[in-house]
């Protein structure tokens, strides 16, 4: 009988993001199931599941509902006696934990892929390490998206070294090469579009928030603006805390004439290409997909010196680093790309081929496949 494999997430979007590449790969050999809060089939129609369960996991604590996923997870488990289960995300990590080890599953797998207490204090810094340092004591197997973000939860006494285990270089799944191609022609085609002709494009892709950096970065930019009248600055993603409502206290920066806000986009393979320079000063990352995606298009980048998204660039080849919630030292990395387009194009090639000798989707998915023949073999 073939081996069955249960994926856990709290939203259905984790593993179409993450994990489609992967479970496609497993599925030839396995049989592959995913729980969630999945409210229909076509939520992982991409996803080639042999079947999915539906329970009442939410992102946000209440014990009360917490314990309720629990059980229903328990109850799925015990049914089904999967030979191994793997989470995703830090709730679903915690769920998954509890009710597969009280399930009696040989195989407990987690992976993590950043610490939301990393920039938290006080008491729900401890509440949340403490999830984290639960779920990795329960589960027998504990992966890590990076290096750098491994040890940093070693020296946090979350995890043992011996315990943790980083695939590859790094990265939850690689960045499509063929997807995430260079294109002269679509990048005319953009720039046209969104009237960027005759401009240096900075690019930030993610949730505005403040942990991403978007104070520093707008203050940044703000600076820079006043003294180049070629920089512009092109965003996309979604406001989630009211960050975009800062912008007129920014005197140098103007919507249309050197900011815009996109919103987010299912095309990001096609939408960075217009940009000249890819910007992630955030607080805490778990690796930076993004940063590798934006290289691969041969994008030179910025990021910050927090843990995690160090694995993800190398200061000085693929791009330049800044200092957490520091805008002078961004400033003046966005100030030396903007003025040296050798430079640009010097950090941009190494990016995009450190990408295709590290984190191709493909190297990933074989690390993945790998680690599974080691445990169900």
């Amino acid at each position: 009988m073939r081996k069955k494999i249960c994926f856990v997430v709290a939203v259905p979007g984790t593993a179409d993001s993450f994990l489609r590449d992967h479970v496609h790969a497993l599925a030839q050999n396995y049989d592959i199931y995913i729980a969630g809060n999945i409210k229909s089939a076509q939520e992982v129609a991409r996803l080639e599941v042999k079947d999915f369960f539906q329970f009442d996991i939410q992102r946000k604590i209440s014990l009360g509902n917490d314990i309720k996923a629990v059980w229903q997870l328990y109850r799925y488990f015990k049914r089904m006696k999967f030979d191994a289960v793997h989470s995703v995300t830090p709730k679903a990590g915690l769920t998954c934990a509890i009710a597969a080890r009280m399930a009696g599953i040989k195989h407990r797998t987690h992976i993590f892929t950043g610490q939301v207490w990393a920039t938290r204090t006080g008491m729900m810094c401890w509440l949340l390490k403490s999830i984290d340092k639960v779920t990795a004591a329960l589960d027998n197997h504990v992966l890590v998206d990076g290096e750098s973000q491994r040890r940093f939860i070693v020296s946090n006494g979350v995890v043992s070294e011996e315990k943790s285990l980083t695939l590859g270089d790094g990265s939850i799944s690689g960045v499509n090469t063929v997807r995430f191609n260079p294109s002269e022609q679509a990048r005319r085609q953009v720039r046209a579009e969104l009237g960027l002709d005759g401009k240096v494009v900075f690019a930030f892709m993610g949730r505005a928030n403040r942990e991403k950096g978007i104070d520093e970065l707008f203050a940044a930019f703000d600076g820079l603006a006043a003294s180049h009248p070629d920089a512009f600055l092109l965003f996309f993603g979604s406001d989630e805390d009211g960050r975009l409502d800062t912008l007129p206290q920014y005197h140098n920066i103007e919507d249309g004439k050197n900011f815009r806000f996109f919103g987010r986009t299912m095309t990001p393979e096609l939408h960075l290409q217009a940009a000249d320079v890819f910007v992630m000063p955030s607080y805490r990352e778990g690796f930076g997909s993004s940063v590798i995606e934006a290289s691969c298009l041969g994008l030179p980048v910025i990021c910050s010196d927090a843990y995690g998204i160090m694995d993800a660039m190398v200061d000085g080849e693929t791009g330049l680093r800044c200092r957490v919630a520091d805008v002078p030292s961004l400033r003046q990395a966005m100030e030396a790309l903007l003025s040296d387009e050798s430079l640009r194009r010097r950090l941009g090639s190494a990016g995009r081929q450190r990408v295709l000798d590290k984190f191709s989707a493909e190297r990933l998915t074989a690390e993945w496949l790998a680690f599974y023949h080691r445990l169900l073999n």
